[in-house]
């Protein structure tokens, strides 16, 4: 028995203190409650039973179509509607508590005698289910009569586009009647500060009649919803409304919502999807309606840093844990899974209520999120926008037992606590605390599960205890040192810390096997304010051996978790009671009970006896293991069953690979893990372990799907049997002394070709010995100086032979000569350079869209190049995505039928998302979309055989993301997105009538009269086009400044761009194409300062201030030899025209030919050290934008 239940007269005294601090917090309740509401004083003297019944009445009488009718007594209203009063309940702030819980109302006694005599006279006049049913028959048949007559009424006053200002006043209308609609779609939108959650039947639009979703904490999740026939049993708990500066959004009635028919008409209110949902809803919600292009469906591995929690147990075992930055809730007995989608950065921490009801999830990184969601209905009921404006995240986070308060710890050298009221929908914390470097990082935090205001939080080195004070603002916090000194022992580092069963004491666990105890020092109640409470240490116990990990209680008991796997179970006094020593698992990370108490022992109970001197049962709560290496088990208490429920790779997943035929998916992880899953029904399939340090970087399915190929970090292949990952060949080859990065099969299956960390390109092939097929090494050669970012086997256009190629960082695409390759020797057939400034980033071949074949490239600036095949000419340069970061890897959507042949697709990955490009590139933006799938990085890609679905490998954050694909959603976009040119002058400024396009046309134009000559006195011949030695100069006058190699490369493009068709060359160029060239080739995000100084630090030293510069005869040296040099006369010219003194245009404009150039002394003209600003704008003459929150942009004044 603990102390609170042998100590009733201290619980009691608690409690009436708490009262006496309420009642100081806010003595004028009822003053207040005049002010904000006119009607008050009449409604306290003339209602009773219910205070807003007035209110109701008077103002529901438009909008509550069976008033009148309902109107006749209020014991027939009770008939009517059976759960009359129970909606009454839900009526108000949701943090509502029994007794030591009573906020901020001084006169709740009162009300609560004046409720008990309403709840006597309801019970007393309750009539029997059968008779209530056929009065509610009777009456819903009369409200039915007049309703549509009363509907089209009201449609004559509002507009439907009008009812949500006009209900806002009505959003603390209760409408009796009103029934939740669980075949609707939820629908999720956040905006501001806040998420609005609609409820929209099928067929019908909904418009939200109140501003925030207001979740009813005080309904017990564990217990079952009443049934619609029942009265609430419990209405003397009816609260009053709080009213305060920080009550104003919650606590006004439950929320209303109308919807309309498909003919527009009004129909009935209908009422919160989050209020009306039970526990058993959440996996039976369709998902079938698919509106986005990609749909993540599945989750495979977790972060096994963090920990797993019990949602239900049972009929139903259902668990949460997180998947990257998305919070997952998994049915194991259903083997569904319901993703908890919002934050854009990796969850760092999450926790949950004890009624297992609110989810709170955080995450860490710029614009960091704080979501607290719904586990029934898996709505975010609220979020909170830059929770810790510094950008670092929160660390660790904790909510109240009744889950009215959050509390968090930024993740930061400078860490601060903050407390929050989340049920009053606030974006800013009620309370905060700066916390001092000396204190360490704290990474653990936990509230007093029976007073709110109370906290404890530890790092490795010092413990903290938090008490709030609501009413002054204040967190008083104590954090006393504690060193060998203090008791003359070794103490440990911190791991976790809780609250003493007897909430007089404190207890933090150490990595020595350690208990500390603090005592609590708190202030008595009835005296004068002498000091904040404080803690100090008072007892150092020595539980175990082992070092403890995990630290939390459970009813009666404290429990402990430790590096050997042991778990075991203390009462108040810290005797032990009981243990699980002889599982034999890996260290605890997390132990989660259920929220569902023991049941009592039976005679078919099989409950083990604890090992106290009396022998009793040792009764506990079946509870969820987690453990360091990623395992996940399942304890139920009677009978003592261990069930594994999943294991995942505990390591990075950089490796992930589909059979070409059939719907497995293998997955690698740097633990040595490969494991092979049915992607389609969701079902692991077996998996092997490989030796210690063999970490899994690379897989591929040769094109029949019978090996896999395998890539380890330490240089290792592995050819293995893909239906048992048992080896094909007797030793795996050793070849390489770096990580096997990529892994590709020739069409024939008859080349195999790696690429490692150290430029090394590797060639393996298929003999004949012994009347078998044996895989040998061929040859290896270090083609590469920069890393491979491609290898990539194809088929000669004249014969069925394979070809080789790579892509490495150092710009250079290889070809290598599988016909003249022989034994230790890798011949290479030839070398093309891809890129002058930026390097690629991966590459695929091109459908056979048109009659030319084609490489498709892409690089570091965002751009997709199309080369020839064969010459190897760059073709095309187009503007590719541009979704914060630059592709880097591209496969091509394979297709079911020959009809889908001429509409391809691709899928790409870049830094962070995932995305489809619809083939044939253009530039349109609206051909793409993306989605963030792995907000730390994404390792990996591969798709589905069928084309239906793309997985991504999250590296570090060990996960693997499986995304349906709906390439209706994407073509719906394009077409939303306009056609012809329309999406392309969304691309520059103003669009089609904006000052730039309007200057674009000027060139053109007065390009033709250069062309023609401006001084002639001939008949001009207006044309659409310009002859393309025009080009390099429209390019110029407009701001972009292409070099000569860009400048070829424009001219290739539209020179042979209908020469495959026509056999002609083209040597002109009209106003359409002009645009969507400049388009595609300018740099999409136009000169930045960052670019400038790159080259500056690439090409320049660090001087005595600390600044990038270059001498100036380094600098006129690297114009006259580097690169696109140029020559004496021609760096003098531009100089010359820079500094004004040849004119504008000088050689390029008719007018000036006759003016000689004028010298310049480049010595008095340059400074001594040139920085990237001076070269900017004094050199240029360009300006540098303010804008202090992206990139400086550089312009022409």
């Amino acid at each position: 028995m603990s102390d609170a239940e042998e100590n009733p007269v201290e619980e009691t005294e608690e409690d009436g203190e708490t009262e006496t601090e309420e009642e100081e917090y806010n003595p004028n309740y009822q003053r207040i409650e005049e002010e904000y509401n006119p009607d008050y004083r009449k409604m306290e003297e003339e209602e009773e039973y219910n205070p807003n019944y007035q209110k109701v009445e008077e103002e529901g009488e438009e909008y509550n179509l069976n008033y009148q009718k309902v109107e006749e007594g209020e014991e027939k209203e009770k008939e009517y509607n059976p759960d009359y009063q129970k909606l009454d309940e839900e009526e108000y702030d949701p943090g509502y508590q029994k007794g030591e819980e009573e906020e901020e109302n001084p006169n709740y006694q009162e009300a609560e005698e004046e409720d008990g005599e309403a709840e006597e006279d309801t019970l007393a006049g309750k009539e029997s289910p059968e008779i209530e049913a056929a009065l509610a028959e009777e009456m819903e048949g009369q409200a039915g009569e007049g309703q549509e007559e009363e509907i089209a009424e009201q449609e004559e006053i509002i507009v439907p586009q009008e009812i949500t200002q006009a209900m806002m006043s009505f959003e603390r209308l209760t409408i009796p009647g009103s029934h939740s609609v669980e075949s609707g779609v939820s629908l999720k939108k956040q905006s501001g500060s806040r998420s609005e959650h609609v409820l929209e039947p099928e067929g019908s639009e909904v418009f939200e009649l109140s501003q925030f979703e207001i979740p009813n904490l005080d309904q017990n999740g564990s217990e079952e919803q009443q049934p619609s026939g029942e009265l609430g049993k419990k209405t003397h708990q009816t609260p009053r409304q709080e009213v305060g500066p920080e009550k104003g959004a919650w606590g006004r009635g439950k929320r209303v919502s109308y919807y309309l028919n498909p003919d527009g008409k009004a129909a009935g209110p209908k009422e919160s999807l989050v209020s009306t949902t039970t526990e058993d809803a959440l996996f039976k919600k369709d998902d079938s309606a698919k509106v986005f292009p990609l749909t993540m469906t599945w989750a495979f591995g977790w972060n096994s840093s963090l920990p797993v929690f019990s949602i239900r147990d049972g009929n139903q075992r259902v668990l949460l844990y997180v998947c990257a930055h998305t919070a997952v809730i998994y049915d194991v007995f259903q083997n569904k899974q319901h993703h908890l989608q919002g934050h854009a950065n990796v969850i760092s921490c999450l926790c949950i209520s004890e009624d297992r009801r609110w989810i709170a999830t955080a995450d860490k990184g710029p614009n960091c999120l704080i979501i607290i969601w719904d586990s029934f209905t898996g709505i975010p009921v609220h979020t909170i926008f830059d929770s810790c404006p510094e950008g670092n995240g929160i660390k660790t986070i904790a909510i109240t037992r009744d889950a009215k308060y959050l509390a968090t710890i930024s993740d930061g050298k400078d860490q601060k606590v903050c407390i929050w009221k989340w049920t009053l929908a606030v974006d800013t914390p009620a309370c905060t605390l700066d916390l001092n470097k000396e204190y360490g990082f704290q990474n653990y935090l936990i509230f007093n599960p029976t007073n709110n205001k109370e906290l404890v939080s530890n790092s490795k080195t010092r413990a903290i205890y938090y008490s709030w004070y609501e009413e002054k603002n204040t967190l008083a916090h104590s954090a006393p040192l504690l060193t060998e000194k203090t008791f003359n022992k070794l103490v440990g580092k911190f791991s976790q810390s809780v609250f003493h069963l007897n909430l007089t004491q404190i207890l933090s666990a150490t990595m020595e096997g350690k208990l500390v105890v603090w005592d609590i020092h708190r202030p008595p109640p009835s005296a004068t304010f002498l000091g904040f409470p404080y803690i100090k240490p008072c007892k150092l116990v020595h539980l175990q051996k082992e070092g403890i990990t995990v630290l939390t209680t459970i009813d009666s008991y404290i429990v402990t978790g430790d590096i050997k796997g042991n778990i075991k179970f203390y009462d108040h006094t810290l005797s032990i009671v009981n243990w699980y020593s002889h599982f034999k698992l890996s260290p605890i990370r997390t132990l989660s009970f259920s929220k569902t108490p023991p049941s009592p022992s039976t005679e078919k109970s099989n409950y083990p006896p604890d090992c106290t001197l009396k022998g009793d049962l040792f009764i506990v709560r079946n509870f969820i293991i987690s453990t360091s290496d990623a395992t996940v088990y399942h304890l139920t208490a009677d009978g003592t069953k261990l069930e594994k429920l999943f294991v995942e790779p505990k390591d990075a997943i950089c490796a992930v690979a589909c059979h070409p035929y059939q719907p497995l998916l293998a997955i690698g992880s740097f633990c040595g893990m490969i494991k092979v899953w049915d992607y389609e029904s969701k079902t692991y399939l077996f998996s092997r372990v490989f030796e210690k340090g063999l970490g899994v970087q690379s897989l591929t399915y040769n094109p029949e799907g019978a090996i896999l190929g395998a890539g380890f970090t330490e240089g290792t292949v592995y050819i293995l049997d893909a239906m048992s990952l048992e080896n094909e060949i007797a030793e795996p080859f050793r070849y390489s002394r770096s990580s096997v990065t990529h892994i590709s099969f020739s069409h024939d299956s008859h080349y195999m070709a790696t690429a490692d960390v150290n430029y090394t390109v590797a060639l393996y092939w298929v003999v004949v010995r012994h009347g078998q097929r044996v895989w040998e090494y061929l040859a290896r050669l270090r083609s590469h100086r920069k890393s491979i970012r491609s290898l990539l086997f194809g088929v000669h256009l004249d014969s069925n032979e394979p070809r080789l190629l790579s892509l490495g960082r150092d710009r250079l695409l290889i070809e290598y000569n599988l016909l003249r390759t022989c034994k230790d020797h890798l011949e290479v057939l030839d070398i093309h350079r891809t890129d002058q400034g930026c390097y690629p980033t991966c590459m695929v071949w091109y459908p056979p869209l048109t009659k030319e074949l084609f490489l498709l490239i892409c690089n570091s600036g965002y751009k997709v190049k199309l080369f020839n095949s064969t010459t190897k000419m760059c073709r095309k340069t187009l503007l590719g995505p541009t979704y914060g970061s630059p592709i880097e890897q591209i496969q091509l959507l394979p297709v079911k039928t020959a009809s889908e042949l001429q509409k391809r697709y691709l899928v790409f990955i870049n830094r962070d998302k995932v995305g489809l490009q619809i083939l044939p590139v253009d530039g349109n933006p609206h051909k793409t979309s993306a989605i963030i799938c792995h907000p730390n990085g994404v390792a990996g890609m591969t798709l589905s055989y069928d084309g239906c679905y793309a997985f991504t490998a999250g590296g570090h954050d060990r996960s693997v993301v499986q995304w349906e694909i709906n390439l209706s959603a994407l073509e719906a976009a394009v077409s939303l997105g306009g056609e012809d040119l329309t999406p392309f002058y969304g691309l520059v400024s103003g669009g089609r009538e904006g000052q730039f396009y309007r200057e674009l046309e000027d060139y053109f134009y007065y390009s033709q009269l250069r062309s023609q000559g401006i001084d002639t006195m001939e008949t001009r011949e207006v044309s659409e086009h310009i002859c393309l030695s025009e080009l390099p100069y429209v390019m110029r006058a407009i701001g972009f400044y292409p070099s000569e190699e860009k400048i070829d490369d424009m001219f290739n493009e539209i020179k042979f761009g209908e020469y495959v068709d026509t056999g002609k060359l083209v040597d002109k160029i009209n106003l359409p194409d002009f645009l969507k060239v400049y388009i595609n080739h300018r740099p999409p995000f136009g000169n930045t300062m960052s670019g400038i100084r790159h080259s500056f630090e690439v090409l320049g030293y660090t001087n005595s201030e600390g600044k990038k510069v270059i001498q100036r005869e380094d600098f006129l040296r690297l114009l006259l030899t580097k690169g696109e040099h140029m020559t004496q006369e021609e760096m003098l010219d531009c100089f010359a025209t820079l500094f004004g003194m040849n004119p504008e245009g000088w050689k390029s404009e008719p007018a000036t030919t006759s003016f000689k150039g004028a010298e310049i002394c480049l010595e008095e003209a340059l400074p001594d050290e040139i920085t990237a600003e001076v070269f900017t704008t004094q050199i240029l003459g360009l300006t540098i934008s303010e804008d202090s929150g992206q990139d400086h942009m550089v312009s022409e004044v």
